[in-house]
């Protein structure tokens, strides 16, 4: 199972399941397609977007939690 952590590069979770797209969009990560998402970790861009990385952290593993339940 995936396991997203503060450090993982916003592009690198993208790239295992566009699904999440939606989940960044909602917290206020509008610049996912940015060039900073392909260099920028979660906690990095959470801190630019004063936002609690622990709490998107836990929307984006519980998205892929429910997403290995459902296959």
């Amino acid at each position: 199972m995936t396991k997203v952590s503060k450090d993982m590069i916003i592009s690198d979770v993208l790239h295992l399941d566009i699904g999440t797209a939606p989940i960044f969009l909602a917290n206020g990560m509008h610049c996912i397609g940015c060039p900073s998402a392909s260099g920028e970790s979660i906690e990095d861009a959470c801190m630019v977007h004063g936002m609690d990385p622990d709490k998107l952290i836990g929307e984006l593993n519980s998205y892929f939690e429910n997403s290995a339940t459902s296959v």
